[in-house]
């Protein structure tokens, strides 16, 4: 795969930070969720997307154990009703596809879903997941996003296998 992102990297960043979709599972079981955090990088010689997903959400269970994700990133902003939705709303208790007016469609490299009608799509395998220790967060950060909780998220690093 010749890596394009560099190419786009503003692009990209700017749609994921006004939202895009994060999926994991596989073609039978999957999840998505709305993300506006991430970092899109090189680790290991290799293109990275690292995406982050607090431990109590239902697609980090389809993260923890699974071997792939995809980003589905709408540069238009023609699924914010379906950002807010994949947002709120848990795959545990509603079916997205449906509540959302979605369409998982087929990737091209990895078992995980797309999300129909994106501009950019990036397929990652997991190559690296950790936990974050709230204690060894900067205190500002801490108090800001996690005021009270004893949790953060789980950073998981994904070499991109595909993107287009």
């Amino acid at each position: 795969m010749e890596s394009t992102f560099i190419k786009t990297i503003e692009k990209d960043i700017d749609g994921l930070m006004g939202g895009a979709f994060l999926t994991a599972g596989n073609d039978k079981e999957f999840n998505t969720m709305t993300i506006s955090w991430g970092s899109i990088g090189f680790m290991w010689r290799k293109p990275v997307f690292m995406v982050l997903v607090r431990e109590s959400r239902y697609t980090n269970e389809f993260m923890k154990n699974g071997e792939s994700f995809t980003v589905s990133i709408p540069y238009e902003k023609n699924k914010l009703e379906a950002l807010k939705i994949c947002g709120t709303k848990s795959g545990r208790d509603v079916d997205k596809e449906k509540e959302a007016g979605i369409k998982f469609i087929k990737s091209k490299k990895v078992k995980t879903p797309i999300i129909e009608g994106c501009e950019k799509y990036y397929e990652c395998k997991i190559v690296f997941k950790n936990t974050m220790n709230l204690d060894d967060l900067d205190k500002e950060f801490v108090k800001t996003f996690y005021d009270g909780e004893t949790k953060g998220h789980v950073l998981y690093f994904g070499e991109i296998v595909e993107e287009y």
